[in-house]
């Protein structure tokens, strides 16, 4: 046997042990992790049932449209590496405005834009900006926990953005080049659709995904918030039968076809008292249906949307579990107790930032729910410098959010990625707890 085989057999062979080992030593009937477990799949139960279908399936269905309607032209002339850097940062970096979703709902649009050509750089700035420039979050961050660290909070998003970006670009700058050469030789025509139509499009895709996704309002929103939210499923009725009537319009869907989709979604939904998941995921469903049965254009949209689904999902759930298992819910233990969690965050000094902002891009915040947790933290005792370095690291990164990336892009540049975030959350940190 050749001493590669040998290599192999000794590799197999250290699994199988550490696998054995593990199994054997497990603490099975200790309190805290039979609790921890039980957290774990809490956690990742509560993500199936308020994310994947709200949240994933509308971005994963936004991913391909990118793929098949955008032309990559369009994508390397605003955000490509030879595009001019304030409009392709820029672009990058006001993205969070609008989308306002959590660091996985992002993962999906990231990959698509990513692999269409864009850079390096501009493409993490988005990634970073899509969860962290949240304009409803820096507003309830500044009612609830003060305006000074809601001002922190949005400028500091913002700067880091641009700044990760830049620095990512520069960091892997050679290896860029040569993705992006073959990304353009390999390309596909691009799709002779007019401008105009392709915006509209998107528009109504992303006025689904955040409209579905508008949070209930705290005591102190406003009452614009209020009056959306009380309204949010109408208006993303409105936003998908508008959709509809562009696909149909556009891609020769077919009325038939609209009504098909249309007709038992907004039976379900009127008839209730049923969970608006029932109909939206109906919707979701019916329409991968028409697509798929269209052919063509269409079915090229469902294929690609698929693609991000089949790589990114599995990747998803499964870091979710692990943040379950190591940190549990919000109010709950997992293997990692709470109280360390407090104790290691009080003061302002370098340790505290940078554990804050390891712990933050570690754990799990959906949309807004960071703000009562530090709240809880804040009360507990947290400086105001680690407040700060979990709010511009958490948002942005999690464990599900890790992996996915790194599926994407590569370890190293995903290791790169997190490193500097943390230490950009950490400075950042340490300076507002000692200037406030």
């Amino acid at each position: 046997m050749s001493g590669t085989d040998w290599r192999r057999q000794w590799r197999a062979l250290a699994w199988l042990a550490g696998g054995f080992a593990a199994l054997y030593l497990m603490p099975v009937g200790h309190p805290r992790f039979d609790g921890a477990l039980l957290e774990a799949f809490h956690l990742v139960r509560w993500y199936a049932r308020e994310h994947v279908i709200l949240c994933l399936l509308p971005a994963f269905f936004i991913a391909g449209a990118i793929g098949v309607f955008v032309s990559q032209g369009a994508v390397m002339r605003y955000l490509g590496p030879a595009a001019r850097k304030p409009l392709a940062y820029g672009v990058a970096a006001v993205s969070g405005t609008v989308l306002a979703v959590c660091s996985c709902t992002v993962l999906p649009l990231f990959a698509g834009i990513y692999g269409m050509g864009a850079g390096l750089g501009p493409a993490t700035a988005f990634l970073y900006s899509g969860p962290a420039v949240n304009v409803l979050a820096v507003i309830l961050t500044a009612r609830v926990l003060g305006p000074e660290l809601g001002l922190a909070r949005a400028l500091g998003a913002m700067l880091f953005s641009v700044a990760v970006g830049l620095l990512m670009h520069l960091l892997f700058r050679r290896g860029e080049r040569a993705r992006v050469r073959a990304a353009a030789a390999d390309a596909p025509p691009p799709p002779a659709r007019p401008l105009r139509q392709t915006a509209l499009l998107f528009a109504a895709m992303v006025a689904v995904l955040v409209l579905a996704n508008w949070g209930r309002p705290g005591p102190d929103a406003g009452a614009a918030w209020g009056a959306v939210h009380a309204a949010k499923w109408w208006l993303t009725g409105a936003a998908a039968l508008a959709l509809g009537v562009m696909l149909a319009a556009w891609m020769d869907l077919g009325w038939r076809r609209l009504a098909w989709v249309a007709a038992p979604t907004a039976l379900l939904a009127l008839l209730g008292p049923w969970r608006p998941l029932l109909p939206f995921g109906t919707g979701m469903v019916l329409m991968a249906v028409a697509l798929q049965r269209r052919g063509g254009e269409a079915a090229a949209w469902l294929d690609a949307s698929w693609g991000f689904a089949r790589q990114i999902l599995p990747l998803l759930l499964g870091g979710v579990l692990a943040a379950g298992l190591l940190l549990g819910r919000p109010g709950a233990e997992g293997l990692v107790p709470s109280r360390w969690i407090a104790a290691a965050v009080g003061g302002n000094g370098l340790g505290a930032n940078l554990f804050a902002s390891v712990a933050g891009a570690s754990m799990y915040f959906a949309t807004l729910t960071e703000v009562p947790i530090l709240e809880g933290l804040v009360g507990a005792g947290m400086g105001k410098g680690p407040a700060l370095a979990l709010l511009l690291a958490g948002p942005a990164l999690s464990l599900p959010n890790m992996l996915v990336i790194a599926s994407v892009m590569g370890a190293r540049r995903t290791a790169a990625f997190v490193a500097l975030v943390v230490a950009m959350a950490t400075i950042a940190g340490l300076l507002y707890g000692n200037l406030i």
